[in-house]
């Protein structure tokens, strides 16, 4: 018996949406980067992106736990000297609500050209409404 190999000509790619509200952000983060990379699929192949396209709503009601609102640091380097910028997960979340969600999932993924062609396959959205209702996606509860 031959191990089955998917390629990209025959990947059936499938559109989910995920409500985010009252979700902790790292468990929902982990289940998105698994569709997205395919693992919930029997044709899983690991240099394939195998995984289905996901529609993320209500990214501004994502919670985390504890104290980490204050204390989880977003951090980024202008590349001069003292450029360093750091940003709370609270200031985050009221500026771009969507970038707190596709950050997390962006280090789930592989770091890779094969990791950022899974990752275009992700939709965020801030508010309920999305404008993927033409690809008819499915609710996902996780």
């Amino acid at each position: 018996m031959k191990t089955y190999m998917a390629n990209s000509n025959t990947v059936e790619r499938k559109w989910y949406v995920v409500d985010a509200k009252g979700k902790t952000l790292g468990r929902l983060s982990s289940e998105i980067a698994k569709i997205l990379r395919g693992k919930h699929k029997p044709t899983y192949t690991p240099h394939v992106d195998t995984g289905d396209f996901v529609i993320v709503v209500n990214a501004e009601l994502v919670e985390v736990t504890g104290k980490k609102a204050d204390q989880k640091l977003y951090r980024r380097h202008s590349s001069y000297p003292g450029g360093l910028k750091e940003t709370t997960f609270s200031e985050l979340i009221e500026k771009k609500p969507t970038e707190v969600i596709y950050k997390a999932v962006k280090g789930m993924l592989p770091h890779n050209s094969l990791g950022r062609s899974m990752l275009k396959k992700l939709k965020v959205y801030a508010g309920p409404a999305h404008k993927h209702e033409a690809q008819q996606p499915e609710l996902l509860e996780l």
